[in-house]
């Protein structure tokens, strides 16, 4: 039966405030309402027009893997056309997907995946599909993560996910400021070129850090109002990827609003307000779940509050990211 006006309105307010992992990209907005509809062309030639911008194809296929139907459209595109890249790559990760929602046996996404690696040996693409399926940063998640890296040294996608994964090690010994996420994250950090936005994996590490101690009883839920956030530690990580940011931003790359969503998070939670402003007006719109849904909260509204107090009335004449630059 046809969805009612009402219901349609109520569908897309519901979308509204669901943040959307496609970000600012607009043609993988455009490929995946395509594809919902059941046309299938516009996701084929976005990801040909992709090619190897290894970023930007797990950005893309992951997001398009997320649809309901992702997982029987590329089956039916493999039966079509049998052994394309593309079509296997998004079958595997279709199947990661189904299996993180429990709709699919893990086994099965793993195959998936392991058959993609050896169709498409250059793409780091299935391997991360692998490390979605890894739930702790152990030795075998620790090898997928050395075959990305082999075969993209800055892979975006896969240090955030490792960073997630350490920092849930140990996570009943309370706060350990050597904690080995915080190591993982520095020499990542200091192992990438001086313009990678793997530069704010440090920041990554303190927020996902955080979400584990709140989650367990060592540190209050609200982020700002933990000290974790405010230690010598911490104030320089926060200082340094601010200033990378004022210097190296990357209007390009197709996950910088993740980066810059969880630069304002730490912004925010240091109090510093006209920072946090300069970051809030280069995001707009463009919550991501992470880190503003941490450790148990509804990300929209917890983004919007943040973004009111630091732009709102009380934030008249906050510098802009032109002002801050010198500019």
């Amino acid at each position: 039966m046809p969805l009612s006006p009402l219901s349609r309105r109520g569908r897309r307010r519901a979308a509204a405030r669901t943040p959307d992992p496609a970000l600012d990209d607009t043609e993988l907005g455009a490929a995946r309402a395509a594809l919902s509809q059941g046309r299938r062309q516009a996701a084929r030639s976005l990801l040909a027009r992709t090619g190897d911008d290894w970023d930007r194809r797990a950005h893309r296929i992951t997001v398009l893997a997320r649809e309901p139907y992702a997982a029987a459209w590329a089956h039916d595109w493999l039966l079509a056309h049998p052994g394309c890249p593309d079509g296997r790559v998004l079958h595997a990760l279709a199947q990661v997907h189904r299996a993180l929602r429990g709709r699919e046996d893990p086994a099965v996404a793993h195959a998936a995946c392991r058959a993609a690696t050896e169709s498409v040996p250059a793409d780091p693409t299935p391997w991360l599909g692998l490390l979605l399926l890894e739930r702790d940063g152990g030795a075998a998640a620790v090898r997928i993560f050395e075959e990305i890296r082999a075969r993209h040294r800055d892979h975006h996608h896969a240090h955030h996910l490792m960073v997630a994964r350490l920092a849930e090690r140990r996570a009943a010994g309370g706060p350990d400021p050597l904690h080995e996420v915080y190591d993982f994250a520095a020499w990542a950090a200091e192992q990438a070129p001086a313009d990678s936005p793997l530069a704010i994996l440090p920041v990554v590490a303190h927020a996902e850090r955080h979400r584990v101690l709140a989650g367990h009883g060592f540190a209050p839920a609200d982020p700002a109002a933990s000290g974790h956030w405010r230690d010598a530690r911490a104030r320089d990580v926060m200082k340094a990827a601010f200033d990378w940011w004022l210097e190296w931003e990357h209007d390009g790359h197709p996950r910088r609003l993740i980066d810059l969503n969880f630069l304002a998070h730490a912004k925010v939670c240091e109090g510093r307000g006209a920072e946090a402003a300069a970051l809030f007006q280069h995001i707009g719109d463009h919550v991501t779940a992470e880190p503003w849904s941490y450790p148990d909260r509804a990300p929209g509204p917890a983004f919007r509050a943040a973004r009111a107090a630091a732009l709102g009335p009380g934030a008249a004449g906050v510098p802009g990211a032109a002002r801050l630059r010198g500019g």
